[in-house]
């Protein structure tokens, strides 16, 4: 008999919705929290139970380990499912709710320890025959003149990156030696402002290089697997905004070569539950060197699940109630191609601004091969508080090529209206031919890509302010339709629901 019967659900949006599905699926019990400002989010209503965890900053509800547990024990949750974020890769977190007795869905503390901070991760995969981009490695915290020292060595262009922590915080680029000073200066105050931690070392920068990430899964009987490669590349400022399985660019040679090495590394650190082991792709040399382990689920989790058939939110759940995985490597196939596209409630206009509001109206794609997981619906707040993400657009097909024109066609039936989002972006991008031919690399966004055309916001606003009159105009002209015998009530509703959406159009 399992020893999970109810979970909570430490996180919110998507993936707090992703996981109810996934315990309703095993008839186990599940366990919202939120925030005031959350009180009324999709999440919320799916659960089982749903109880408030304190004000809307992160820092005093999400990530207020203290209120999380004391839900868990007087819930009377069995697990906790972090979800990714907040504290999905917190090894005390971790630790914390295991000495409560509430098991942890996820991976060991001590693998979490290790591999969340980079240099102790760099030294654990070396170790286990992983390449490495070049760089400083000393664990402990090395000065600025150690480090500048060492510059020479490693060669410019570098990065200056934060020990601990990730998602692009504490990291600079340097381009010449009269730039490093400021910018270990830079990166310590955001690294310790965001992890309380301004150990920082470098790294080479590898030009013209794809980012490309395996999927592992173990359990706690020592049996681990691959679930082949992502492609990350599209990503702006290490922010990631469209991710695809398989990668254009990986060959099964190289995939099944990055997979056993990536494996190696889980192995390594007594590794269970899912994890991501990324690597950098040297375009034009076509090798690649351990980037980081993510000790968590992935975001883009979705695009695997798609092209395996594996549902890794299941497997987290079975592996934490102390079951076998159900896989063999030989079992795993990746058949057809899978697309996500990010939908962030960003305004690619104004240079990504933040777009904060009320969601008007939410209308889904659909179709075949179309999933949308979502957190938010019409009638949700947006909020300064968290995330951008409100939905992950994840389009299969059976060829790259026809993957891309259905992704378009999704995109196109997506229509969210209150706020701004990156869905004109990512259309964009699907049509450029360096996507399409797979020609692209982590600066692209940055470096070579510029929407085509800006929207004009006084236009817009007159457009808004004529479709109303016309609107109005033929909703009064509709509800007084002249008699005739040859008008059924039928025809009059249809009539007038035609007139309606005219006017919306």
């Amino acid at each position: 008999m399992s020893p999970i019967r109810k979970v909570l659900i430490a996180n919110r949006g998507e993936i707090a919705c992703r996981i109810v599905r996934a315990c309703n699926e095993f008839g186990w019990s599940s366990v919202a929290v939120y925030s005031e400002a959350d009180r009324n989010q999709p999440h919320v209503r799916m659960a089982d139970e749903a109880w408030p965890i304190g004000p809307a900053p992160a820092r005093e509800s999400y990530l207020n380990l203290a209120a999380l547990i004391d839900v868990a024990k007087r819930s009377g949750a069995d697990a906790v499912h972090p979800g990714y974020g907040f504290l999905a890769e917190n090894a005390d977190a971790a630790a914390a709710f295991e000495e409560a007795g509430v098991i942890w869905i996820g991976p060991p503390v001590e693998a979490i320890r290790l591999m969340g901070d980079k240099l102790t991760a760099r030294a654990t995969v070396a170790a286990a025959g992983l390449p490495l981009v070049p760089g400083t490695g000393k664990a402990e915290r090395m000065t600025d003149d150690e480090l500048a020292a060492a510059a020479p060595g490693i060669g410019y262009p570098l990065l200056v990156k934060a020990a601990a922590g990730g998602g692009g915080k504490g990291m600079r680029i340097v381009r010449n030696a009269g730039d490093l000073r400021e910018a270990m200066r830079v990166a310590r105050l955001e690294a310790d402002a965001s992890f309380g931690d301004d150990r920082v070392y470098l790294e080479r920068l590898i030009t013209n290089a794809r980012h490309i990430e395996i999927q592992v899964l173990g359990d706690r009987h020592g049996n681990i697997i691959h679930l082949g490669e992502r492609d990350c590349s599209i990503q702006r400022r290490h922010q990631k905004l469209i991710e695809e399985c398989p990668s254009p660019v990986v060959d099964n040679v190289l995939r099944h070569t990055m997979g056993a090495l990536a494996v190696k590394a889980a192995r390594a650190v007594g590794y269970y539950s899912a994890g991501t082991i990324e690597f950098v792709l040297d375009n034009e040399t076509r090798e690649f060197y351990f980037l980081e382990m993510n000790t968590r689920l992935q975001v883009e989790h979705t695009v695997t699940e798609r092209v395996t058939g594996v549902d890794i939110v299941k497997e987290m759940l079975r592996v934490a109630a102390g079951e076998r995985l159900r896989y063999h490597q030989g079992d795993i196939e990746w058949k057809g191609s899978t697309i996500e596209c990010r939908v962030l409630a960003e305004d690619p206009w104004r240079n990504f601004m933040p777009s904060i509001g009320t969601i008007t109206s939410f209308a889904a794609p659909s179709g075949p091969g179309v999933r949308l997981d979502t957190g938010v619906a019409a009638g949700s707040e947006i909020t300064p508080y968290y995330d951008s993400l409100i939905a992950k657009l994840v389009v299969w097909d059976e060829t790259r090529a026809e993957a891309i024109i259905r992704t378009q066609q999704a995109l196109r039936e997506f229509q969210i209206t209150g706020i701004q989002t990156t869905i004109p972006f990512s259309l964009q991008m699907l049509e450029t031919p360096e996507f399409r031919s797979g020609r692209v690399h982590t600066k692209f966004v940055e470096d070579e890509f510029m929407l085509k055309a800006k929207r004009n916001q006084e236009l817009e606003e007159v457009a808004g302010v004529a479709a109303a009159l016309i609107a109005h105009s033929r909703r009064g002209r509709a509800a007084t339709l002249p008699p005739s015998r040859n008008v059924t009530p039928w025809k009059t509703v249809g009539l007038r629901e035609s007139l309606l959406t005219a006017g919306t159009r």
